[in-house]
């Protein structure tokens, strides 16, 4: 007995070492996750914004991916189903504060302050005013330039809008573009946002493109500086911020102050209203081509650079999620056939608006109505466990999930929501069952130049991708429950 259990441990130490050292092509790799995020953060793709040349260079390092795979482009050229965004490029941009006894200081775009993405062009140095959230209430009951004079000056003010209600309605805006359109009509000549110091976590100067609606105003510069760069602003004033934004959130009412100092701001700014980009789109068809769909989705862009002096790599935002969806395209091709075909679409322009999501789905090559389920994934590297938005609207789905988290490793925590999340969201409201991969405590480096890949966690990112593909791999067989 001794002796043919010694015969066999050679064979059982090959069939161990082959189980835990080699992997099958069909398996989930964690080197080809690593290897998409490094290329897609890299310098040479400075930060993937819709319209760049470095965006460009990442489309079509996804279309190569699906050409690999053998994917079907669905009627697009190259994959690329192609629009059209505004775009907005900071070519140059510094920024000063003057003293009131003449000296000043001068500032570093990307550890100092950023410019807003939509920023526009000018070169100007005038004294600045502190006006508070830079709102002005529809009744008119709260007006931030109430006795104030801001005409010809730069205009300092908190970048959200306040958290407490007015008469029982909150005040404020939708978009950045709107407080800076009343900045102008008040008579400034350019903006100087600021967090709000007192909230637990103020906001760091990030890097953004979110705009929303308006006019583009051309020739009004748009910064964000950190606290630190605020507070010398506010030299020789009697006041501070932290003051300040405790006097108007506890009194609700308007307190604006002309401060002693003068701000110089150059930015150098090329806007295009209409540049092209495009969506990656590429389908793994059916065994038999029926007109049942899975889309994986995950958007392609970031939010660029700017004056050649910073990038935001976007490891996490969201080439993390791309590399998710490649991989599990490049697994689910090498598989058996299956019941239903996958759309997998990297999207554009997510970071101004859900723009190619939403482009999309109102000019779809297939009937929408025909996708079974949409399965977005959008920073899913970074932080500690798995969460899944959606699933109070897409139960079955969410379960189906769930119960592949729980044969695995249990990453997921209980908390989910109704509705989309992201770019799931276009396909929500189009009435498409949908699931929001994410990742809990992912946010620590969100719109910032740290977002790079080191500050991925592996093993999670390996996790999600896995999970996604198992749970997909369900859906293209017509699993809906066990």
């Amino acid at each position: 007995m001794r002796t043919s259990v010694l015969l066999l441990l050679p064979v059982l130490f090959l069939l161990y070492s082959c189980n835990q050292f080699t992997s099958k092509e069909q398996d989930i790799k964690s080197e080809n996750l690593e290897n998409t995020v490094e290329y897609l953060a890299s310098p040479e793709l400075n930060g993937r914004l819709s319209g760049s040349d470095g965006y460009n260079k990442a489309a079509k390092f996804v279309a190569n991916k699906f050409k690999e795979y053998g994917l079907q482009d669905l009627g697009f050229s190259n994959y690329y189903q192609k629009f059209d965004v505004e775009y907005n490029k900071i070519n140059e941009s510094s920024l000063t504060c003057v003293k009131k006894d003449g000296s000043s200081k001068t500032y570093s775009l990307g550890e100092d302050y950023v410019c807003r993405g939509f920023s526009g062009s000018g070169d100007i140095e005038a004294p600045v005013v502190f006006c508070g959230y830079g709102i002005t209430s529809e009744n008119k009951k709260y007006n931030d330039y109430d006795d104030v004079d801001v005409d010809g000056k730069i205009v300092m003010q908190f970048k959200d809008d306040p958290r407490w209600k007015l008469d029982e309605e909150r005040i404020g805006y939708n978009s950045l573009r709107e407080k800076a359109a009343l900045a102008k009509e008040n008579g400034a000549i350019g903006i100087i946002y600021v967090s709000r110091p007192n909230d637990k976590n103020p906001q760091k100067p990030i890097g953004s493109v979110k705009y929303g609606e308006g006019e583009h105003l051309e020739n009004f510069p748009q910064i964000h500086t950190d606290l630190n760069t605020a507070a010398d602003f506010f030299e020789h004033s009697s006041t501070t911020l932290n003051a300040l934004q405790k006097q108007i959130d506890t009194n609700k009412e308007p307190h604006s102050v002309s401060l002693e100092t003068k701000a110089r701001i150059q930015v150098d700014a090329n806007y295009i209203p209409e540049k092209s980009t495009m969506n990656v789109v590429g389908m793994l068809p059916a065994k038999n081509q029926t007109d049942e769909y899975i889309v994986l989705g995950a958007h392609l862009d970031h939010v660029g650079g700017q004056a050649g002096e910073v990038y935001f790599p976007g490891a996490n935002d969201n080439a993390s999620g791309v590399a998710s969806m490649l991989e599990a395209a490049r697994v689910l091709s090498k598989g058996k056939p299956q019941k239903r075909s996958i759309i997998f679409i990297a999207f554009a322009a997510e970071e101004s608006g859900l723009e190619g999501s939403s482009y999309f789905v109102n000019h779809s090559p297939v009937d929408l109505d025909n996708i079974h389920a949409m399965l977005n994934m959008d920073c899913v590297g970074h932080g500690d466990s798995v969460v899944v938005g959606g699933g109070k609207s897409a139960p079955d789905l969410y379960e189906l999930v769930k119960k592949e988290d729980t044969l695995m490793k249990s990453m997921m925590i209980d908390r989910t929501w109704r509705g989309g999340g992201a770019d799931a969201t276009p396909f929500f409201e189009k009435g498409v069952s949908t699931l929001y991969f994410a990742t809990k405590n992912s946010y620590k480096h969100l719109h910032l130049p740290s977002d790079k890949p080191q500050t991925l966690n592996k093993e999670l990112h390996t996790y999600v991708t896995d999970l996604v593909f198992q749970a997909t791999e369900k859906l293209v067989n017509g699993v809906e429950k066990e």
